[in-house]
């Protein structure tokens, strides 16, 4: 049987920069092995995603990891090596705006400014006359206030990240193979062995869950609960003749829905009414979904959108935490050597630079060193204490 100091569950974006954070940390080189079901990552969360960072998050410590991430993406190269040949990751930091539409959402974001400001973001409050000599474009009757960012969010290339971190890791030595886990062993409080598809049984130093929607299925073969299930959203690449306005935030409005621009099209999506878990394997678009419910919202907003047509869709699935929608990170509180990174509902792949180093950090060293990541623990589910991020997309 194979041994491994690290076996990591999942090979997209969190697997990979933690993989990636472990060469680059341990003080002598690491034997890792990352599992991953599909080698082409076609219906990963990481290279479905719309592919966005923002420092705009109402909790501290999600502000602290963006602030971690934008500078990492922005120094991708560096931070990667230039020896591994990766490109830039073309940011482009339109900003994101945030409408409120009463003053109890207008009251939240006077709130979380100050906090977020401290913390380095540059969020900026506007009113209705602001919004309006700003975005000139959008029709804000129903407005009461505006929250943007001017700089440090944007959008960049998801697969450029993944397959930076999977070069790097890859180069310094880790190993990827294309399989999936049909069971874990334990033995007292600790994992033995990792059970592969293909028949093959290794066994870890440690095992690391980045399983994305497929997290609790890995938890449960230790007899384990996660709060973490697949939720399919819809995005629409939109067409708008007379509303192309290239230098647009990412909006999220009020009315719910979110879009931002894309080359000559508009990124568009919302949340279903009955939102809910869905199959791993379900990728089946809601087809009706912009004509029935965003397009009538968007119109209100962008009058420009009077002449949209879908060219395109596709879904993409969250792993969505039911406790609180922020992140579960951290060594399992039962199994000493079962290490969490799941249920990042939607935000995960802005967060992998920093949650990745995290998580090589406290296996390495029992704790975290550069951000400190507890408020994240596994603790806080068997409590049914929810550790709330109020600005969830």
């Amino acid at each position: 049987m194979s041994r491994y100091d690290v076996v990591i569950i999942g090979g997209a974006v969190m697997g990979s920069a933690a993989a990636y954070w472990l060469t680059r940390l341990a003080d002598t080189p690491l034997k890792v092995l990352v599992v991953e079901r599909d080698r082409s990552y076609a219906k990963s969360s990481t290279a479905l995603s719309v592919a966005s960072i923002r420092q705009q998050f109402t909790n501290p410590v999600n502000v602290e990891i963006s602030r971690f991430g934008i500078d990492f993406i922005r120094n991708f190269q560096e931070n990667i090596g230039l020896a591994c040949e990766v490109h830039p990751l073309g940011l482009r930091e339109n900003g994101y705006l945030f409408l409120a539409g009463n003053e109890d959402a207008a009251a939240v974001m006077r709130e979380v400014q100050g906090m977020q400001l401290r913390h380095g973001a540059g969020t900026l409050l506007l009113d209705r006359s602001a919004l309006q000599e700003r975005f000139p474009w959008l029709a804000l009757e129903d407005v009461s206030l505006g929250s943007f960012g001017p700089r440090d969010e944007g959008w960049f290339d998801n697969i450029g990240l993944l397959q930076g971190f999977k070069t790097a890791a890859r180069a310094s030595g880790v190993e990827y193979i294309e399989d999936t886990v049909t069971g874990l062993t334990q033995s007292a409080s600790r994992v033995t062995e990792v059970q592969l598809g293909s028949g093959q049984s290794v066994s870890a130093g440690a095992v690391v869950n980045a399983a994305g929607t497929r997290a609790a299925e890995i938890a449960r073969m230790l007899g384990q609960d996660l709060p973490v299930e697949p939720r399919k959203r819809t995005v629409f690449m939109v067409e708008a003749p007379n509303a192309r306005h290239p230098d647009a935030p990412l909006l999220v409005d009020h009315t719910g829905f979110y879009m931002r621009p894309e080359h000559d099209c508009w990124i568009c999506a919302t949340v279903a009414e009955d939102d809910a878990a869905v199959d791993a394997d379900d990728f089946e678009p809601d087809h009706s979904a912009f004509e029935d419910v965003i397009w009538p919202r968007i119109y209100n907003r962008v009058p420009g959108f009077d002449q949209a047509r879908v060219r395109s869709m596709w879904v993409g699935h969250y792993a969505y935490n039911t406790l609180d929608q922020n992140a579960i990170i951290g060594r399992h509180p039962a199994i000493d050597n079962f290490y969490l990174m799941n249920g990042f509902s939607g935000h995960g792949l802005q967060q992998a630079p920093a949650v990745g180093r995290g998580m090589a950090e406290l296996i390495l060293t029992g704790a975290y060193q550069t951000l400190d990541l507890g408020d994240f623990g596994l603790e806080r589910v068997a409590e049914g204490r929810p550790f709330l991020e109020r600005a969830i997309i």
